[in-house]
């Protein structure tokens, strides 16, 4: 074996390592009794599995509930922005029209500004955009669905600029030849070709709308039963002392949903990419 690959080898297990070890313990946490949480010697193993944190959190109050609002939430942000993101990303790459440059930056700016800054003035728009949409107002999971949206747009249209890009107008002039529509077009031969693309932007929006804590836990104020798993995991944080063992099992359990999800479509995924277009 060469030395430089020997290198490369050496940084990957590293780097795969350092990936793997926080998800390790958190569920080594999960499964370890209380005595050995809170104790002072700290193992990287456990001889006394259990399950009692699990059986806590899952017979809880509401944590059924909070998981729907989150699935809930998480596949209509992946649902809608995959087909306006397609809709969009066929618009500025297929037609000309004034600011379309204009519209292309405005959307890498987007991607720019901080969450946090944004956090306050999305808060009151939310709020007046209730008082005329209340399905979509403070204390709803509308509101989530709404600004996950918004933040999963701009990078999703850049991407699927790119997919929509690679496939050849040879392809779409021969269909107009044998008499297919614009809207065959789109949903019959474009649709399947990008769809790679739509994959790859679905993860990343179910992933950002799924781990939300910052929105959940600004626009869901008083309403309870809309709340979404990472702000119900405050349950578990006490003043005195906190329920870490809680805290892991429930951390464990939001997990699996997104590794559930992607190992759901990497195949297709990476089947897609595969299978490349040739002009």
């Amino acid at each position: 074996m060469s030395r430089s690959r020997l290198i490369a080898n050496t940084v990957a297990l590293v780097t795969a390592f350092v990936t793997f070890f926080p998800i390790y313990w958190m569920v080594l946490s999960a499964l370890k009794p209380a005595g050995e949480i809170q104790s002072l010697q700290v193992r990287p193993w456990t001889l006394a599995p259990t399950f009692e944190h699990f059986q806590r959190v899952l017979g809880g109050e509401n944590f059924g509930r909070y998981f729907l609002n989150s699935l809930g939430v998480a596949l209509s942000v992946v649902v809608l922005s995959a087909v306006v993101a397609f809709l969009a990303a066929v618009a500025v790459t297929r037609f000309r029209f004034r600011f379309r440059t204009t519209v292309l930056i405005m959307f890498l700016v987007a991607q720019m500004v901080p969450v946090e800054a944004l956090t306050i003035p999305l808060f009151f728009l939310v709020r007046d955009i209730g008082a005329v949409v209340p399905g979509v107002g403070l204390n709803t999971l509308g509101s989530l669905v709404l600004v996950h949206l918004a933040f999963s747009l701009p990078f999703a249209v850049w991407m699927m600029r790119g997919f929509v890009a690679a496939v050849p107008e040879a392809l779409e002039e021969a269909a107009m030849i044998d008499g297919a529509s614009r809207q065959v077009i789109l949903w019959r031969i474009l649709f399947p070709l990008v769809a790679p693309g739509l994959i790859a932007t679905s993860v990343f929006s179910f992933i950002t709308a799924w781990n939300d804590f910052i929105f959940a836990r600004t626009f869901i104020i008083s309403a309870k039963d809309n709340q979404t798993l990472p702000a119900a995991l405050l349950v578990f944080f006490k003043p005195d002392e906190n329920d870490w063992g809680g805290i892991m099992a429930a951390s464990t359990l939001m997990t699996i949903p997104v590794l559930i999800f992607f190992v759901a479509v990497q195949r297709k995924l990476v089947a897609g990419l595969g299978g490349a277009v040739k002009d």
